[in-house]
């Protein structure tokens, strides 16, 4: 039983695996572009930048564990924990639900749309692939009435 709220349905126990292990992954990821630049650490050839606006990893990796990796954990933690965190609420536009529901829509758009950016530098692959459905598995398991119901409780 979630705090002053409804059982979590399974479909929710599902959106906050999905986000976990989106901002899991992406930690990884970013981290090792972080640690290693050159990206080494996880087989990335420097030439993926040659059409790219970055001379290495770095920023790229910052943002992919700011923005898929921290982003989408503290959204699961809203999830999980529904806390009434201000600063989250004035920052959702769709007032009348919990903060974590529009929230988790923006992770799984964000997912979808570094993607997006990222295939016109990087020539297209099984990775991204992966990541864009996954992003589109975010959105429409968040779009679930069960999930609807528990965020407008």
């Amino acid at each position: 039983m979630a705090p002053g709220g409804p059982a979590r349905p399974r479909t929710v126990w599902l959106l906050i695996f999905l986000l976990v292990f989106l901002g899991t992954n992406a930690l990884v990821g970013g981290g090792a572009f972080i640690v290693a630049p050159d990206g080494h650490l996880i087989g990335m050839p420097m030439s993926n930048l040659d059409r790219a606006p970055f001379h290495d990893f770095r920023v790229p990796g910052i943002l992919l564990a700011l923005f898929l990796g921290i982003y989408p954990i503290a959204v699961a933690y809203g999830l999980w924990k529904r806390p009434g965190w201000r600063w989250a609420e004035a920052l959702d536009p769709f007032k009348g639900s919990h903060w974590s529901w529009a929230a988790s829509l923006a992770a799984g758009v964000t997912a979808i749309v570094w993607i997006l950016v990222q295939v016109q530098w990087i020539t297209f692959g099984a990775l991204h692939a992966f990541v864009l459905v996954w992003g589109a598995l975010i959105v429409l398991v968040a779009l679930l009435p069960g999930v609807r119901r528990y965020c407008a409780a």
